[in-house]
């Protein structure tokens, strides 16, 4: 066995993240693997950020590693991969090899080039964040105009996902220690702002963040290289995509939110309170939802409800 054994228990979240962040643990695992598909000798390094490991192996490759228990993810991701493959204006890793080894599940992708946004960003000037903002729109669209029948079957399914999620919203949040304040108003907001059952589905990202995306600048130009991490990917309303994306991408700022969501494919008129609100309530819907920590990190001084936080955090002007 050249991965570690035995493994935590499933629900040793604890126990996992310490496997997970133990490099020397997963060397010998990390090791076999490449020379599996003829990569080894090759440097490999661990990208510091990120849930799982994750290797850039020599310049041309990428290595995701998931834990016995997280096989459904890998398969998530696999089959995500080759669904966007060339349907977006972003470049997204190219799957190469999908392998199980000791039952850990691995992907072997090719490797995108650039800056992350985040670490991008504070030097971006206005026009190169507007052109951010106009490539994203649209490749979001991409995404969401791509067949999402042959997925069908990624759980969670939508309609069970968003009761479940609704049901339990606020003991998510309570476990989350949010104030008590917050918690009494969350379900009166859900109440007037739970999406349609009846939207259109898409295939979904779910995770749009500045950590995801990267981009190269030279000089005054600059453009998206790519878009990465499918792994929470699932089928689902297209407006559940934009609670991250204006939490995590445009982290409120209104005239970035605004020409991506126009550049997207949205009317003006659709600019609305309410879309704002449904943004928020997918927000609070989100599988990661954590409200005491979206208020640490975009604070809003003086909001005391989902409708403000929803105007503030979605600016639209």
């Amino acid at each position: 066995m050249i991965f570690p054994v035995p493994c935590p228990d499933p629900a040793d979240e604890p126990g996992w993240d310490a496997l997970l962040g133990d490099d020397a643990a997963l060397a010998a695992g990390v090791a076999a693997i490449c020379a599996r598909h003829g990569l080894d000798g090759r440097q490999t390094l661990r990208y510091d950020s990120g849930s799982l490991p994750v290797y850039a192996i020599g310049t041309a490759h990428v290595l995701k590693l998931f834990p016995p228990h997280e096989g459904s993810s890998a398969a998530i991701e696999a089959r995500t991969l080759a669904a966007v493959q060339g349907a977006l204006s972003i470049p997204t890793p190219q799957l190469l090899a999908v392998d199980t080894v000791d039952g850990w599940h691995c992907l072997l992708m090719s490797q995108l080039h650039g800056r992350r946004l985040v670490d991008a960003w504070p030097a971006l000037s206005i026009a190169q964040r507007d052109r951010i903002a106009d490539e994203l729109g649209s490749a979001v669209a991409a995404l969401h105009a791509i067949d999402p029948a042959p997925l069908a079957d990624f759980q969670p399914q939508w309609h069970e996902f968003v009761a479940t999620q609704r049901d339990s919203a606020v003991e998510r949040q309570r476990a989350r220690r949010l104030d008590s304040d917050w918690l009494e108003r969350l379900p009166e907001f859900l109440q007037a702002w739970m999406p349609p059952v009846d939207a259109r589905l898409s295939l979904l990202h779910t995770e749009l963040m500045r950590e995801h995306l990267l981009v190269d600048t030279d000089g005054a130009s600059c453009r998206l290289t790519g878009l990465f991490d499918f792994e929470p990917a699932m089928v689902g309303a297209p407006e559940y995509d934009f609670a991250s994306f204006g939490l995590f991408v445009a982290c409120g700022d209104g005239r970035f939110l605004r020409r991506a969501l126009l550049a997207y494919g949205y009317r003006p008129d659709q600019l609305d309170s309410a879309l704002q609100c449904r943004l928020m309530a997918h927000a609070m819907l989100h599988r990661y939802s954590n409200l005491r920590w979206y208020l640490e990190r975009l604070p809003a001084q003086g909001a005391t409800c989902f409708e403000q936080l929803a105007a503030r955090w979605w600016p639209l002007s």
